[in-house]
C-alpha cells in the first residue's frame, strides 16, 4: 500500500506506536467510528504549531520532516485530509514540503482553507475572493500605532506579517511578548472595529483579518460537503477552538486532538486526546495509518 512513494513503509514502520487512546468517551466514540469506516472520515489539521513546530519567524516555518509521508497514507485511506489554518495558502503549501521533496501537494485528494476558510487550494489551484477594503486600509495605520509606544522595552521586536487579506502583529521577538500583546490587544480591537475586521487572538499573535468565518465555519462546510461519518481535528491554538467546537456541533462522531504546549493551556481542556506537539502529532497519524491498514 505505502510503496507506491519511496521510504513511505519504512519511515511509517520506524514511527510505529501504539494508537493513543482518548480520554472522553466522545472522543473514544469518534476514533471508533474513524477505525470502523475509515472511507468516510474526515481528518482536519491546523498547520503551524500542529503539523509544523512554531517558530519566532513564521516564514521559517517547515512542516514535521515525516508528516507528509503519513499523510500520503493516510490520503489514501480516508474520505478526504483538510488544513484548515490561519495561513495563506499558497505558504501552507510551500512550507509544506519536507527536506526529502515529498510534501502536502502530494496528499491524495487534500484540500487546504486558508485564511480561516477564506481561500481553497484543491487540484493544485487557489480560489479565494477580493480581500475587503478594511484590510489596506489598517495596513496603513499599524506601524504608526506600534509606533505610538515610543521606547517602551517592549516595542523593539514587534513586527507586523502581511498575509494579503489579513495582517498579523507578533510580539514572540519582544523582550516581554506577554506585556507587548497586553499593551497592544486594546488598540488593536478598536483599529479592527473601525475598519470592520475581526481579531484573532494567537500563541504571541493578534491577527486582524476578515469578518465572519472562523474555523469552526469552514470545518462543518467542508464536512457537510463531503458527506462525512466521522472527523478528527488536530489544533494547538486559541484560533482551533472553533474547530474543537464544529467536531461537536457537526452531530457527528468526532475527536478533538490537542497539539499540546505550554502556551496554551484551554485548548488541552477542551480536547479528547492531547498529544506532545507536531512530534506527538505526526506520531498520532502514523498509528491511525497503522491502526487502519490492519483493521479488519
Amino acid at each position: 500500500m505505502w510503496d507506491e512513494v519511496s521510504g513511505i513503509g519504512v519511515r511509517l514502520a520506524n514511527m510505529s506506536m501504539p494508537l493513543p487512546q482518548p480520554t472522553t468517551e466522545a472522543g473514544a466514540a469518534g476514533l471508533a467510528a474513524i477505525l470502523t469506516a475509515p472511507e468516510a472520515a474526515v481528518i482536519g489539521l491546523d498547520f503551524d504549531g500542529t503539523l509544523s513546530p512554531i517558530v519566532a519567524d513564521p516564514a521559517a516555518a517547515r512542516i514535521h520532516p515525516d508528516a507528509p509521508a503519513v499523510l500520503v497514507a493516510l490520503g489514501r485511506l480516508v474520505r478526504a485530509v483538510v488544513i484548515v489554518t490561519g495561513r495563506p495558502v499558497a505558504s501552507a503549501i510551500e512550507y509544506g514540503t519536507a527536506p526529502g521533496g515529498l510534501g502536502l501537494s502530494d496528499v491524495p485528494g487534500l484540500v487546504v482553507l486558508g485564511q480561516y476558510g477564506v481561500e481553497r487550494w484543491e487540484n493544485h489551484a487557489v480560489t479565494a475572493p477580493p480581500p475587503p477594503q478594511g484590510v489596506a486600509l489598517v495596513r496603513q495605520a499599524l506601524p504608526a500605532l506600534v509606533a505610538a509606544f515610543g521606547d517602551r522595552a517592549w516595542v523593539k521586536g514587534v513586527w507586523i506579517e502581511d498575509k494579503g487579506r489579513a495582517l498579523a502583529v507578533h510580539t514572540r521577538r519582544s523582550a516581554d511578548p506577554q506585556e507587548a500583546l497586553a499593551a497592544l490587544r486594546e488598540p488593536l480591537a478598536e483599529l479592527a472595529e473601525e475598519h470592520g475586521l475581526a481579531v484573532e487572538p494567537g500563541r504571541m499573535v493578534i491577527e486582524l483579518r476578515s469578518p465572519g468565518v472562523d474555523k469552526g465555519d469552514a470545518l462543518l462546510g467542508f464536512l457537510a460537503e463531503r458527506s462525512a461519518k466521522s472527523v478528527m481535528f488536530a489544533g494547538d491554538d486559541l484560533g482551533d477552538l472553533p474547530a474543537f467546537a464544529a467536531v461537536r456541533a457537526s452531530g457527528l462522531p468526532g475527536l478533538a486532538v490537542c497539539s499540546g504546549s505550554a502556551e496554551v493551556g484551554v485548548l488541552a481542556e477542551r480536547a479528547d486526546l492531547v498529544v506532545d506537539g507536531p512530534a506527538g502529532v505526526v506520531k498520532l497519524l502514523a498509528a491511525l495509518v497503522s491502526t487502519i491498514s490492519r483493521h479488519p
